[in-house]
This record gives C-alpha cells, sequence and structure tokens, in this order.
C-alpha cells in the first residue's frame, strides 16, 4: 500500500482539519508551522504561513495545535515541518522535547543540513540536485522515511509530475532500502498516481492548504480523490 501524506498549515482551524484529511484517507499529516521567510514554499504556503501568523501562530500555539490534532487523530502520525530559525530561537533541545510531548511522530527542518544538529531526529530530503555521497549520508541518517524534493524550486502545483522523479527514485533505491516519498508539484489524483508508481508514497501541500480554505468537507472529499488515486496503483 503506498503511503499518502498531506500537508497543512497550523492555525486554529487545522485540528479539525487534520482529521477530515484522516477521514478522506491521509496516511500521515504534515503540520506545518509558519515561518517570515519560509525559503522551500511556494506562494500557497506562503500565503496561509502569513496568515497563521497573522492569526497569532506562533511556536508555541504551533505545539498547542499539534497536540489538539493529536488528540483528535491519536492513531495518525503526525510531522511538524518548520525552519530552523524557529528551533534557534525556541531552543534546540527545549523543541525536541515539547515537540514530541505534543505528539509529534517525527519533524522536519526544510533548511538544516544533514550534517548539522544530527541529534536531532527528523526525516531527511534529498533533491535532484543531492550528490549521491549525500544522498547516502541522508539515508542513513533519516527518520523512518526519506522525503524526495522532486524538483528544483519551490513548492506549488505544476502541469505535470516532475521528470526528474524517475531518475532520483533511482539513485535512491541503489543506497538505501527506506521508504521513499515524493514532494513537491503533486496537486492532482493523476499527479499522485504517476507519482506513487515510481515512489513508496506521496506528499502533497499546497492544493490541500487551498482546499482547507474551504472547510473540512471539501478537504476530505479532495484527498478522497488523491487516496483513490494512490490505491488505484496497488490495484494494477
Amino acid at each position: 500500500m503506498k503511503t499518502l501524506v498531506v500537508y497543512l498549515m497550523s492555525g486554529p482551524k487545522t485540528p479539525a482539519l487534520a482529521a477530515a484529511a484522516v477521514a478522506g484517507g491521509a496516511d500521515v499529516v504534515e503540520l506545518g508551522f509558519p515561518f517570515s521567510d519560509p525559503l522551500a514554499d511556494g506562494p500557497v504556503i506562503r500565503r496561509a504561513a502569513e496568515r497563521a501568523l497573522r492569526q497569532g501562530m506562533r511556536t508555541r500555539a504551533c505545539l498547542d495545535c499539534l497536540a489538539r490534532t493529536r488528540e483528535l487523530v491519536p492513531e495518525t502520525p503526525l510531522v511538524p515541518m518548520t525552519y530552523s530559525a524557529l528551533l534557534e530561537a525556541y531552543g534546540w533541545d527545549r523543541f525536541a522535547r515539547d515537540v514530541q510531548s505534543a505528539g509529534a511522530t517525527s519533524l522536519i527542518v526544510a533548511d538544516l543540513p544533514v550534517d548539522v544538529r544530527p541529534e536531532l531526529r527528523r526525516i531527511q530530503l534529498v533533491a535532484p540536485t543531492s550528490t549521491d555521497e549525500r544522498m547516502l549520508i541522508a539515508a542513513e541518517r533519516t527518520d523512518g522515511w526519506l522525503y524526495l524534493v522532486t524538483l528544483t524550486g519551490t513548492t506549488g502545483a505544476r502541469a505535470d509530475v516532475s521528470p526528474a522523479l524517475a531518475g532520483l527514485v533511482e539513485r535512491a533505491r541503489a543506497v538505501t532500502d527506506v521508504p521513499l516519498y515524493a514532494g513537491f508539484g503533486i496537486s492532482t489524483p493523476e499527479q499522485a498516481r504517476a507519482a506513487a508508481e515510481l515512489a513508496d508514497g506521496i506528499v502533497v501541500g499546497s492544493r490541500p492548504v487551498e482546499v482547507a480554505e474551504k472547510g473540512p468537507e471539501p478537504l476530505q472529499q479532495y484527498v478522497r480523490t488523491l487516496r483513490d488515486a494512490v490505491d488505484s496503483v496497488v490495484a494494477v
């Protein structure tokens, strides 16, 4: 069975939205902690981060959001996604302790190189520009699965799945047997199916954030279309 990861930005309504995503078939929920300079994020997630910051979603509030989400979806892996500046300001050890206490399964720090803070348990990212050596190190140190950034650019919908994905999967499989989840540029059921044919799972972010603005029910319906698409790969 292929894994479906759905990204949502932390906010007052996020716990209910996460529950809707899980009801729609999400296996993992990635919770964005808003940052004022999110280098990896495209316009949709940037705008969502700006809204969240205006709503007062600082690190402590995001941890509270995570804890409430954990109450609503007690069995679902929850993975905060953030940036190193937030951890620096909050305190590295304090953050690692508090995020685990709030219910995080793991963590993504988008701009933290693999060999910096190696003691921090987290999911590692690799991209088409990663060397084989860096890919091997990331695979050895990743927590549970390896995040394949399928393109050189920011998050956001694209017309097609990145042509670099197949080669990235092939290179990663040559150095590791950990699960490979592909993200960036996946938004439609067709793209989800195409990416799932190559990787062990997919991560979908910008489009769920857009749909979430309409409420839990539309989000659940959208995630269900992704779930059906991903499951169709297993059936063939």
